[in-house]
């Protein structure tokens, strides 16, 4: 019935009005009708399209055939429409419909031209809008919203530790008593007391554990001492054994005075006297031995009785046997000397270096044992010195504990209770009989008389801002109240948001007077004094285009409007320093909506070289040279270039 296409080339292409459209839909179906229609075709077998009225409708001829371009870019064909049935002669059917699209075609035409006409008829009567240019003072003022906040805020904490002792079955410590919400406290009125009970039964017990970590530590400290004077003890008697057996042994080895020369010598003298025994035996004996011959020659003749030769005989016998005795004497005497010097000597002065050696290993062992001892006693002591430290400390912790149960103002301001999210609601309530974990926040503590703004600065003007800066605040609450301002600090690393990809830095605005009446979170405007030109020209933001690398503005001048390249400067949210370009009295315009200009540039032609950089002459063989680091570096420092559009209110328009 009808063919689609998207690609075609046409002829004349006009955009038509509502009006215009209702009438080309109606002639179109009369024309068709009457062309297509025959005796043998009933006119319910054709469907004649209808053309909507829209602003983005256009309608084509093309070679005779009709195109409407609806706002779907869809472009429908309507040459000849006929019965999918009937096959009737190309002459017979088309010379009607080619005479009437040839009709409709110049209507058309017509049509469009006169729509154009009255467009631009429109346009250059639309009313300018002028700023004239004089020499002026540039405030350069950046302009931010922030929120209050004290300069002196004090977030008061828990510090109380929380205990399994703790009798109230929580896993922290009970308000027992708080001040209200939004009370104005002193320096040093009671903001909050926690409940102390489990931490002075607590003391109590590491009391009673404190004392007797005090009594171990006298008891081994006495032992210490007691071992010290015990070792000494050992030890001097292990040396006197030592110093007693080398004296024993000096003594029985002494050359001179030794008990082993005074038993040799003693010896000695008892051989000499067997000696001489021996001699006076042997003497003796031959008395004897002559008495008894006398006798016996004296018995013969009969002068001697035989009683006297008996006596004489007994007399002689006692003689040998006291020779015998000496003899034997001598004999022993000789033995137990030989006995002394071989057998004796060696085995006393074995002996005797054997109990040396004794003694001095008692010595080494009693000092060693001392030693061991000593330790062990030392290591009592020291554990007991460590455990009363140890108990001392934790009795003054909780003392200390027991003094944090209850918290002062640390300086006059405003109570605000801390709010904070838990899992099973979204905040948490502080008041009496709620229980707070240790270095959970309970009241925040602003100084309300010391307030400052927390700011966000856009990295576009951040090499502007700088602290030290004078400051104009403004409050939304008090709108005919300002207050003179400072830049305190501004932050070096952006606040990075979710949401957005601009990057901004916090700022904080100290208000250098004391205030009344502030509450921190109040919505505050910072005017923000960077600068002040002296006597420049200035114009309106609005009145300023820039395209690339060149920026404009419409001057309005006898001849006509003026299109005329500018250099700018330093700027603030209304006004812009123009360097070059424009003099004193020259009147630019302000809504450069109502002027056409077509872009010169032809961005709006699309082209392989559109955007372009000239390539740069590289030496190939330096290039070949390079490190793979630096082409790295090379290769991040390429980035797409982003489309050349407008900048400021300016837009593209035709050529006027």
């Amino acid at each position: 019935m009808f063919a689609v296409s998207q690609d075609y080339t046409t002829d004349t292409v006009h955009p038509v009005s509502s009006e215009l459209q209702a009438w080309l839909s109606a002639r179109l179906a009369t024309i068709l009708n009457q062309t297509a229609v025959s005796p043998s075709q009933p006119t319910k077998n054709f469907v004649v399209p209808t053309i909507p009225p829209s602003k983005n409708t256009t309608i084509a001829l093309v070679s005779g055939s009709i195109y409407c371009k609806l706002a779907s870019s869809r472009a429908i064909a309507h040459p000849c429409l006929m019965n999918a049935t009937q096959s009737p002669s190309f002459w017979q059917l088309a010379w009607k419909p080619v005479l009437g699209l040839a009709i409709l075609g110049s209507v058309v035409a017509l049509a469009a031209a006169s729509w154009t006409l009255l467009q631009d008829m429109g346009e250059t009567t639309q009313a300018y809008v002028y700023y004239t240019v004089e020499p002026m003072d540039l405030p350069i003022v950046v302009t931010e919203r922030g929120n209050l906040e004290s300069q002196l805020e004090t977030k008061v904490r828990c510090d109380v530790e929380s205990s399994s002792y703790d009798r109230s079955s929580s896993n922290g410590t009970l308000i027992i008593f708080i001040v209200p919400n939004g009370s104005a406290v002193e320096k040093g009125d009671l903001l909050v007391e926690l409940d102390s009970a489990a931490i002075r039964d607590r003391l109590d017990t590491e009391q009673l554990a404190f004392d007797k970590a005090v009594s171990q530590r006298i008891q081994a400290q006495a032992t210490y001492d007691n071992q010290i004077t015990e070792n000494e003890t050992n030890q001097a008697q292990a040396e006197l054994k030592v110093e007693l057996a080398k004296l024993q042994r000096e003594m029985y080895l002494d050359p001179e005075n030794g008990t082993f020369k005074l038993a040799l010598e003693d010896i000695e003298r008892q051989l000499d006297e067997s000696k001489n025994q021996i001699l006076e035996s042997q003497a003796a004996l031959e008395l004897e031995k002559t008495d008894k011959s006398g006798i016996e020659a004296l018995f013969k003749l009969g002068y001697r009785g035989k009683s006297d030769l008996e006596q004489s005989r007994f007399r002689f016998m006692q003689a040998e046997d006291k020779l015998a005795s000496s003899m034997n004497r001598l004999s022993t005497y000789q033995a137990t000397r030989q006995q002394l010097e071989d057998y004796e000597f060696r085995m006393q002065k074995l002996q005797l270096d054997g109990d040396v050696a004794t003694a001095e290993q008692n010595l080494l062992q009693t000092k060693t044992s001392n030693e061991a001892q000593l330790a062990k006693a030392e290591a009592a002591k020291n554990e007991a010195e460590k455990t009363e430290e140890k108990q001392l400390e934790r009795l003054e912790k909780l003392k200390v504990q027991l003094t944090l149960c209850k918290i002062f103002a640390p300086h006059d301001g405003m109570v605000v209770y801390a709010r904070e999210n838990s899992r099973y609601s979204s905040n948490t309530e502080i008041a009496e009989g709620v229980a707070v974990r240790q270095r959970q926040e309970i009241i925040t503590l602003p100084d309300l008389s010391q307030m400052q703004v927390k700011t966000q600065i856009h990295e576009a003007v951040l090499d502007q801002i700088r602290a030290g800066l004078p400051v104009t605040v403004k409050i939304d609450a008090f709108p005919n109240r300002t207050y003179d301002g400072i830049v305190h600090s501004v932050a070096v690393v952006p606040t990075s948001s979710y949401y957005t990809s601009v990057k901004t830095y916090d700022c904080v605005i100290r208000i250098v007077e004391r205030v009344e009446n502030l509450k921190p979170g109040m919505t505050a405007v910072v005017d923000i004094h960077v600068e002040r030109v002296q006597d420049v020209l200035s114009i309106p933001v609005q009145a300023v285009a820039q395209v690339k690398k060149d920026t404009w503005c419409y001057v309005h001048s006898d001849e006509g409007v003026e299109r005329r390249l500018i250099k700018l400067g330093r700027s603030n949210d209304k006004f812009v320093h123009v360097l070059e370009g424009l003099s004193a009295g020259d009147r630019v315009i302000l809504n450069t909506d109502a002027i056409f200009d077509d872009a010169e540039d032809g961005s709006n032609e699309i082209s392989p070289e559109a955007d372009a950089e000239p390539a740069p002459e590289i030496d190939l063989t330096e290039a070949a040279s390079t490190t793979t680091a630096e082409a790295s570096d090379d290769s991040k420092a390429v980035s797409a270039t982003e489309p050349d559009r407008p900048k400021g209110k300016g837009k593209k328009r035709p050529n006027e």
